[in-house]
């Protein structure tokens, strides 16, 4: 029997028009889907519909995959696929898989021979290296930085350190509500000739991307309270 596809489907960094920013494919696959892993049913629902106001929500099956999920039953969840029926993988915001706990099921998805499909979407991450001016040819992603001050203070010299070391930018994000907090922390412990982007708002009509040396980001004057927000750095 021939197996189902898995198809990783992009959603918006926030407010956006879907014409501005997806391919007309992420709409077809959509209209043709009616299972799908989501990160949150809420608003995964509420996007289905924005992009699809015709398919009928009620007949929609949709299992739910979160960062306090993981241990949820993804042979449950992927059944589908191996008896022909399509899924689509849909993430909070952004790619699937990109920071995302729906790497899971990507995972299990090849242990099973089930073929992967990637669409074409916006990547908060890539987008803000795009932009920054820092080194595009070796990056890596640190996640979410610790919250206790040492272990922050601990973790920033520490990867400023090998981001001199290996001339590599070091990419991170924080929980918008603590965006300020980060900053100062980033200014305070970067050296001051470090250079630092801050990324907010992507793709948004309130965009905002600026790259500066951290002594002159002293200077600055800048509002990421709640604002989704990427802070990138090269020693």
């Amino acid at each position: 029997m021939k197996k189902g596809t898995l198809f990783l489907i992009p959603a918006p960094l926030g407010q956006a028009s879907f014409r501005d920013i997806f391919p007309e494919i992420v709409r077809d696959v959509i209209l043709n889907l009616n299972t799908f892993i989501v990160e949150n049913e809420k608003t995964a629902r509420r996007f289905i519909k924005q992009i699809c106001p015709e398919k009928n929500q009620a007949e929609l099956r949709i299992y739910q995959l979160d960062k306090h999920n993981k241990s949820a039953n993804l042979n449950e969840f992927t059944a589908g696929l191996l008896t022909g029926q399509d899924i689509g993988l849909l993430s909070e915001a952004g790619l699937p898989a990109i920071a995302d706990p729906g790497s899971l099921v990507v995972a299990l998805a090849h242990k099973k021979n089930i073929p992967v499909k990637p669409l074409v979407g916006p990547s908060s991450l890539l987008l803000a290296l795009m932009a920054s001016g820092l080194n595009g040819q070796k990056f890596s992603f640190e996640g979410y930085l610790p919250k206790e001050s040492d272990a922050l203070k601990r973790q920033i010299r520490y990867l400023e350190r090998l981001s001199a070391k290996n001339n590599c930018t070091k990419i991170c994000i924080e929980t918008p509500y603590r965006n300020h907090k980060l900053l100062q922390s980033l200014i305070k412990f970067l050296h001051p000739e470090t250079h630092l982007c801050i990324a907010s708002d992507l793709t948004l009509p309130t965009e905002f991307i600026k790259t500066l040396q951290v002594k002159e980001w002293t200077k600055q004057v800048v509002d990421l309270h709640k604002r989704p927000t990427v802070f990138l750095w090269l020693a």
